[in-house]
């Protein structure tokens, strides 16, 4: 770390502590040559891998894009913000956990049904309809039959799913 008062490359780190709830570690350091003491703040730099559309281009995670989508899924239904919040945290960090550059998709939209899933039924649906491209109310109904007789998913399902080609019929394997 330089010194930001001369630039000296050599500092000492005085107190360690934690702050923002853990999430980051605050440092007093003093520089070995001015004797000048600064604060420095470090986190993990968490990094969320690309997404591979099905037209196989790519483009950055976006959280906010993820959580627009699950929202309009979610307009007018009873689930509070914070159950929105923490199942965008959990479909991120579902991602994150893959340690994986890039993920189709389908694995993303496949996460979110799943959180919908657990937080309201009419939202999965809705989502289900615009994400699985229902062309009539057949689509619709084939879906809720479905949903009757699904058992909670695991990030490994998905992709055994993905790589298989069971997740493109929806059979919810």
């Amino acid at each position: 770390m330089h010194c930001p008062f001369c630039g000296h490359d050599e500092t000492k780190v005085i107190d360690s502590r934690l702050s923002a709830e853990g999430e980051q570690v605050r440092r007093r350091r003093e520089c070995l040559k001015c004797d000048e003491r600064f604060t420095t703040f470090e986190s993990a730099e968490l990094v969320m891998p690309r997404v591979v559309k099905s037209d196989s281009t790519r483009e950055p995670f976006d959280e906010s894009k993820l959580r627009s989508g699950m929202l309009k899924a979610l307009e007018k239904r009873p689930v509070s913000s914070e159950s929105v919040d923490a199942a965008v945290n959990h479909v991120c960090h579902k991602l994150r956990t893959l340690g994986e550059r890039e993920v189709p998709a389908r694995l993303v939209g496949e996460l979110v049904m799943d959180e919908l899933h657990r937080l309201d039924e009419v939202a999965y649906v809705r989502f289900a309809s615009v994400y699985r491209s229902f062309q009539d109310v057949d689509a619709f109904h084939e879906e809720i039959e479905r949903l009757r007789h699904r058992r909670p998913r695991t990030v490994e399902d998905l992709q055994l799913g993905l790589w298989s080609g069971t997740e493109a019929e929806g059979d919810g394997k």
